[in-house]
């Protein structure tokens, strides 16, 4: 399924050094999460450092990159871009040099009141060096440094004038702040190794650097952390209703995290065992599309009593970057990136499970390669509702236009892909997917209705 990503964030205190490495290990755990460009700020005796640039952790960073940054505190990010281009200006953190001294800003979302802001900055003399949103949460941040007495006061004011999805990291000489909008429209949580305090968009990355989970960062809350100190500033948490992001469970996360105290890998099983109630087939294998598709096919399987298979295997040296624009090429990556196990469908009926139908073009490959490889049927389950609306907090759910569920019924959307019957996800059963969480859910991609005005 050709939808990218927001991006990952990590960051850590550690009185004992050496944090860049740690970011490192954290940002490799989070890589699913952004695959355009990564970049680590650190904090050394006040001195703040930084190195980033286009492409993945591995290529980005060696060992002499990392000792540089070595610091008792660093942020780092790994970005898909979902405003702005993939430069490398525009890779995060964001890091700048004021009259006040110096931040650090790694950002996950997108504000849906972009435009006013910078229309508003502009006007005040703002000078913009890249085209991300992030960058006006830096630059309203730094404006109210210059009327607040500390950092921390200055985000909580900044952040005021937000409108959207923003789990933030900013760093300054001295402390290390997470932040998450109102809304919790993406995840961030808390961990601990020893005296370090760590944050990431996952918990899978605290588990990748050995720290143990604390909590989430709830949505609204501004956590700082100074010396080892830390303290919560809760003035913001009761502004709105919790939504985030229920996507996170179908596709973002990785499987062995937990979100809001809900296991991904549970959800997208009980997703598959919910298909397989509602659209029960005769078949004689469950496969699933690596990697999201594979917990849901499993949960099918289980609930229908049909044989579990690894049906499709994924090249595991492609990331998502290597898709490029354009119908043609889509259409070749699929086959260098999903290869079909052919002693496993041959001659066989086989239900294919993936996490969802954007385009439709992804899909119709891979039925295509699984007739090639002698399936005799292919059946299709998306653990996701059909798309009908874009996405405006950080996921690349395009336009309308580009949906295919916006343009065709499910019978025609089968007769597209090829498929020898086709099932959704319910809404209803979207919302029982998740029954441990202790969140509320956007969901606006599936219903075009949204928690805040865009």
């Amino acid at each position: 399924m050709p939808i990218h990503e927001e991006c990952g964030i990590f960051g850590i205190y550690d009185p004992q050094g050496n944090c860049a490495r740690t970011v490192y290990y954290g940002l490799y755990a989070l890589q699913h999460r952004g695959q355009e460009s990564c970049g680590i700020a650190a904090i050394n005796n006040r001195e703040l450092s930084f190195h980033k640039d286009v492409g993945l952790v591995g290529e980005v960073f060696d060992p002499e990159t990392l000792n540089r940054l070595n610091g008792t505190m660093a942020v780092g990010h790994v970005r898909y871009a979902t405003t702005g281009g993939t430069q490398r200006e525009n890779a995060q953190p964001l890091t700048l040099n004021y009259v006040k001294g110096t931040l650090a800003v790694a950002h996950n979302g997108n504000l849906v009141n972009t435009k006013q802001l910078r229309t508003t900055f502009e006007y005040r003399g703002a000078i913009f060096q890249t085209t991300t949103d992030s960058e006006l949460i830096a630059y309203a941040i730094a404006q109210e440094r210059l009327r607040c007495d500390s950092v921390e006061e200055a985000v909580c004011q900044a952040v005021k004038g937000l409108r959207g999805a923003y789990s933030l990291l900013v760093m300054s000489p001295q402390k290390l702040i997470a932040v998450r909008d109102p809304w919790g429209f993406r995840p961030l949580c808390m961990g601990r190794r020893g005296d370090a305090v760590i944050f990431a968009s996952e918990s899978c990355a605290l588990n990748a650097v050995g720290a143990q989970f604390e909590r989430e960062v709830e949505p609204g809350e501004i956590v700082v952390v100074e010396g080892g100190t830390v303290t919560s500033i809760r003035e913001n948490c009761e502004s709105a209703t919790s939504h985030m992001c229920i996507f996170e469970y179908i596709y973002f996360a990785r499987p062995d995290s937990v979100i809001c105290g809900q296991s991904v890998h549970e959800a997208r099983r009980r997703a598959g065992r919910l298909l397989a109630k509602a659209y029960p087939v005769e078949a004689d294998v469950v496969i699933g599309v690596p990697d999201s598709g594979l917990d849901a096919a499993m949960g099918y399987a289980e609930e229908a009593g049909i044989p579990y298979g690894i049906g499709l295997i994924k090249n595991r040296y492609i990331g998502r970057t290597f898709i490029t624009p354009g119908q043609q090429s889509r259409e070749q990556a699929v086959r260098i990136k999903l290869g079909p196990l052919k002693s496993c469908v041959d001659g066989k009926r086989v239900i294919m499970i993936d996490d969802s139908i954007v385009r439709g073009t992804t899909s119709r490959q891979i039925v295509s390669l699984l007739r090639e490889a002698g399936a005799c049927e292919v059946h299709m389950r998306s653990s996701a509702p059909p798309f009908i609306a874009p996405c405006f907090f950080g996921t690349d759910i395009p336009d309308k236009e580009n949906l295919i569920a916006c343009r065709y019924s499910v019978e025609e959307i089968r007769e597209l892909i090829g498929a020898d019957s086709l099932g959704f996800l319910s809404l209803e059963d979207l919302h029982k997917i998740a029954p441990d969480a202790t969140c509320g859910f956007c969901d606006g991609c599936f219903t075009g209705r949204y928690p805040i005005s865009v």
